[in-house]
């Protein structure tokens, strides 16, 4: 007979069959290795494979919130085969795939990559929740209409998003002078890095803006680079652990937050510490939505 407990499940947080099997799985995992259109710093590709590595040493039980999220079953798709010929292309293929776990009634969770990836997850759900507004926690604005000869390059993800959907931006401290003009004249929820610090009042006003149904795309970046360094392009004056952990807890216990992703992490050879930091902040999440929206 068979001995599964002889070997270490390569999934995210090692789970047992019981807990990681696809039909029983309430999360699914999708892993995309793409970085195409990065413009600094390459290696964002290698960012979901280093999550789920990391992961597999998490514990279980979250000491905070005294729960253990991976009971709802989460099952970790293969890694999704990037299009090369084109980053529409790409974005398409994403969406192919949420909209289909979507279908299945799954909640599903976006490894990136770079975080052009999030434009066809959100198409996917914009496609199937009404009144559906993405919270995007970044240091760059990401609202170019272009760059680098694509509409589709990862600096111009929340220009693509804004066509779908109302948006909220937090975390903001980079950017250029056509997205600082498109923010002021569209008056654009912004909430820059600079006007949180020590801060917390910001928070009610922001999730005020969000709609009823919450995507949520998370860039690494947004964390200072102090404990965030694995990434393209690290920002200084970032946020921190606390900080964000709050202000998640706070948008999933106002709002159906109904999928996520997290991109933009680049692996540091010999520097696990940012690994473990966005796979702790997955799970966290995912305990975050399980525990406060018990509809989905």
């Amino acid at each position: 007979m068979f001995r599964e407990n002889l070997f270490t499940p390569n999934n995210f947080l090692a789970l047992p069959s019981e807990f990681c099997g696809f039909e029983r799985a309430r999360v699914v995992i999708v892993p995309v290795p793409y970085d195409s259109t990065t413009s600094y710093q390459a290696g964002a590709r290698l960012g979901p494979r280093a999550i789920v590595e990391a992961s597999r040493h998490l514990e279980l039980y979250d000491e905070e919130e005294g729960t253990e999220p991976y009971r709802v079953g989460i099952h970790t798709l293969p890694e999704l085969e990037p299009v090369l010929d084109s980053p529409e292309a790409m974005a398409a293929r994403v969406e192919t795939v949420v909209g289909e776990l979507l279908d299945r009634q799954k909640l599903v969770v976006v490894l990136g990559g770079e975080h052009s990836v999030s434009v066809g997850a959100v198409k996917a759900f914009s496609k199937r929740f009404p009144e559906l507004s993405v919270l995007q926690i970044d240091a760059h604005a990401d609202l170019r209409d272009s760059y680098c000869g694509t509409r589709y390059n990862h600096a111009s993800t929340m220009r693509r998003i804004l066509e779908l959907v109302p948006a909220v931006q937090v975390g903001i401290r980079s950017l250029s002078r056509e997205e600082a003009d498109l923010i002021r004249e569209r008056n654009l929820p912004v909430y820059f890095s600079k006007d949180l610090v020590d801060k917390s009042d910001w928070e009610e006003e922001a999730i005020n803006r969000l709609g009823q149904n919450v995507y949520i795309t998370i860039d690494v970046d947004a964390f200072d680079p102090a404990i965030m360094p694995a990434t393209g392009t690290p920002e200084p004056g970032g946020l921190w652990w606390p900080q964000v952990i709050q202000f998640l807890r706070a948008v999933t216990l106002r709002r159906k937050v109904v999928g996520f992703d997290v991109t933009e992490l680049a692996p540091l050879a010999g520097q696990t510490a940012p690994d473990f930091l966005v796979a702790k902040l997955i799970y966290r999440l995912i305990g975050f939505v399980l525990g406060s929206s018990p509809k989905l």
